[in-house]
């Protein structure tokens, strides 16, 4: 076996498993419920994970950022009674090859604050490693010191409700293209509830919605795709002319790397 053989073997592992890089790739109309959005492209958002309770109940999203390990908002209130789904698209077909997860621990950031809903993460670690595979691989952290601009088209994705008073969530996972807002845009809408630990995207005609929460804003940079943003709040009504609010990932990114190194 040549020697490079084998580093070619190991860069191609890398391409295909390495963080924030899809086997399957996204098709995103315009670079297009969500709200006002379209189902994604099955196992085209290999690192996004449903979590559910003992009932099969989807409450929340979230993302797989290594093997063992997830991140969701804290206000999802993940418990180790709960399960993480991986590799699911459409929750009405049994037939899927979904992995099923038990939670080890869930570490809520020590200043997560569910008044002003600042620090809205909480990391969930799995009692074993997932398996990768084409529909089963992690997202990329956004760096502290990274920036993304303004006006970025970046995608949501999740299994909330279409639209505000619709009574039960979409069975297929769902996904938008939305711009990355300045925090002065922000503030225009939200006023002094916005903090340097939150970002908004939205506010062009599509938006998350309730059940959307924990999952992922990601935004492609290089080849690979960026955790930006964790969905935490917004419009009671999901209006699509108010911006989403993200738990921002360069100003909590310090804190996951700190918790990951300590556990």
């Amino acid at each position: 076996m040549s020697v490079l053989w084998l580093l070619s073997c190991v860069a191609l592992i890398g391409a295909v498993y390495g963080c924030g890089v899809q086997e399957i790739t996204p098709v995103i109309t315009g670079y297009s419920r969500i709200v006002n959005g379209e189902e994604a492209m099955p196992g085209s958002w290999p690192w996004q994970v449903s979590l559910q309770d003992f009932s099969g109940f989807h409450f929340c999203g979230g993302s797989l950022i290594s093997e063992q390990w997830v991140v969701t908002a804290a206000h999802c209130g993940v418990r180790t009674s709960h399960r993480v789904i991986l590799g699911e698209h459409d929750r009405g077909n049994a037939e899927e090859a979904i992995q099923t997860m038990r939670v080890e621990t869930v570490i809520t950031h020590p200043e997560w604050d569910p008044y002003t809903i600042n620090n809205d993460i909480a990391l969930v670690k799995l009692t074993a490693p997932a398996t990768l595979n084409a529909r089963v691989s992690p997202v990329c952290l956004a760096d502290t010191l990274d920036v993304f601009t303004p006006g970025t088209r970046c995608v949501t994705t999740g299994w909330g409700l279409t639209r505000h008073n619709a009574i039960f969530t979409p069975n297929k996972l769902q996904q938008a293209a939305l711009p990355l807002l300045s925090p002065e845009e922000c503030m225009a809408h939200w006023g002094d509830k916005i903090s340097d630990v939150m970002i908004c995207a939205g506010a062009d005609g599509a938006s998350s919605c309730m059940g959307d929460s924990g999952g992922p804003l990601v935004c492609e940079r290089n080849g690979a795709w960026n955790l930006v943003g964790i969905v935490s709040w917004g419009s009671s009504r999901c209006s699509t002319t108010t911006p989403a609010v993200y738990s921002r990932v360069t100003a909590l990114r310090a804190w996951v790397d700190q918790t990951l190194a300590a556990n």
